[in-house]
C-alpha cells in the first residue's frame, strides 16, 4: 500500500510517500520559520496561506523524487489535529480533494501519534510496548505505548511545556525566533554551575511536570543582572537548560521504573536536544533501558510520520464520503486501537 502523508499542523508544511512493504521512499519538508521570524511567533493566518502555496508542489516533488504518479497513490493520510484550524483546514481539503479525484481512501491522523510512532521508522525500531516521552513546544507527556492506539497517559506537564518554556526564556534573553534552538546554543558557551535554577518536580513522586516556575526563576535572574552581558546571558541559557534536562531524563528514567519497561522512546522537537539527548544516553547505559530517538530531521513536524501512521490506520478504515472535519483540540487519550 502506497500512502500519500499530508502534514500542516502549523508552520511546517510536511509531504511523504510510504510503502507498507518498502518503507518510506520520499518526503519533502518547507519549513516558515524565516516568513515568522519578524513577528516573533506563529501567524496562523499567514502560516494557512504558506501551506497552500506549499503543498502541491512539494506533492509533485515527492512523487518524482520516488520516481511514481498520482495513479499510484493507493491512500492518502493527513493532520486532522491538534493545531491551528486554518492550517488543519489547508491539509484536510486538499487530501480529500486528490482521495475524491482519485476515488481513493482517507485517514485523519492524530499529530501527537505521528510523533510517537515516528522513531518505527528507524532502521532499528523499537518493539511494544515502551515508554514513550513527547516533548514539544505544545506538549510535554509521558506515555506508556503497548501498540497502535494503545496509549496511557503517565504523566504531563501542569502548565507550560518544555518547548514553550524554551522560547520563552529565549525570549527573556534577546534570543531570536525560534528560541530552542537558539538557547541550546547560547548555552553551550556558558560557565557549568554559575548560576543554579530550580527543578520543579523533580521529587514530586509522580510522573507529571511543571515548567513555569522554572521560566520565572530565569525572568527573575535575568533582571536582577540587566543590562546582560554576553557571557551572563550564556550563563543563564546553560543554567536553564541543565535544569531542564535533569528533570525531563530523571523524569524518564522514574518512568522506566514505575512500568517496569526497558525501552524509551524520544520524539518532538526537544528531543532534537543534544544535553537531553547526551543525559538519557548515560542514564541509559549507566540503569540498563534501551532508548530510541527519530533522526533530527524527523523530530519537527513532518508528513513521512504522517504517511506512516496513516499506514497503520488504513489497515482498518472505512470507506468515506470525503466530507471532513479538523480538530485544533484532541487529546491523545481519545484514540482507540485500530
Amino acid at each position: 500500500m502506497l500512502v500519500l502523508g499530508i502534514e500542516t499542523s502549523c508552520d511546517e508544511t510536511g509531504i511523504a510517500l510510504y510503502d507498507s512493504e518498502r518503507g518510506l521512499l520520499s518526503h519533502a519538508l518547507h519549513s516558515q520559520i524565516r516568513m515568522h521570524a519578524e513577528y516573533g511567533g506563529v501567524v496562523p493566518e499567514l502560516a494557512s496561506r504558506d501551506h497552500i502555496r506549499r503543498a502541491l508542489p512539494l506533492t509533485e516533488q515527492v512523487l518524482a523524487e520516488a520516481g511514481a504518479t498520482l495513479g499510484d497513490i493507493d491512500a492518502i493520510a493527513y493532520t486532522q489535529g491538534p493545531g491551528l484550524a486554518g492550517a488543519l483546514l489547508v491539509g484536510a481539503s486538499i487530501a480529500e480533494a486528490l482521495a475524491f479525484a482519485l476515488d481513493l481512501p482517507t485517514v485523519g491522523v492524530h499529530h501527537l501519534e505521528g510523533h510517537l510512532l515516528s522513531p518505527l521508522l528507524e532502521e532499528n525500531p523499537p518493539a511494544f510496548p515502551f515508554v514513550a516521552l513527547l516533548v514539544s513546544g505544545g506538549h510535554t507527556q509521558l506515555m506508556r505505548v503497548g501498540g497502535i492506539g494503545d496509549y496511557q497517559l503517565l504523566g504531563e506537564t501542569l502548565d507550560d511545556a518544555a518547548g514553550e518554556a524554551f522560547d520563552k526564556t529565549a525570549k527573556l534573553l534577546d534570543l531570536p525566533y525560534p528560541g530552542g534552538p537558539a538557547v541550546s546554543q547560547l548555552a553551550e558557551q556558558g560557565r557549568p554551575h554559575h548560576f543554579k535554577l530550580p527543578r520543579p518536580m523533580l521529587n514530586s513522586g509522580d510522573l507529571n511536570f511543571s515548567f513555569s516556575g522554572l521560566k520565572t526563576a530565569v525572568l527573575t535572574l535575568a533582571t536582577q543582572h540587566r543590562p546582560l552581558t554576553e557571557q551572563t546571558r550564556a550563563d543563564i541559557a546553560h543554567a536553564f537548560q541543565q535544569a531542564a534536562v535533569e528533570v525531563l531524563s530523571t523524569k524518564c528514567t522514574n518512568a522506566l521504573q514505575q512500568t517496569g519497561l526497558k525501552r524509551l522512546v524520544v520524539s518532538g522537537g526537544v528531543g532534537a536536544n543534544r544535553q537531553l539527548r547526551a543525559a538519557l544516553n548515560r542514564a541509559a547505559a549507566d540503569k540498563g533501558f534501551e532508548v530510541f530517538y527519530p533522526r533530527l530531521e524527523f523530530c519537527t513536524d513532518n508528513g513521512a510520520m504522517i504517511a506512516f501512521a496513516g499506514a497503520m490506520r488504513l489497515k482498518y478504515a472505512q470507506p468515506g464520503n470525503h466530507a471532513f472535519s479538523v480538530r485544533p483540540r484532541w487529546d491523545l487519550s481519545e484514540l482507540t486501537e485500530p
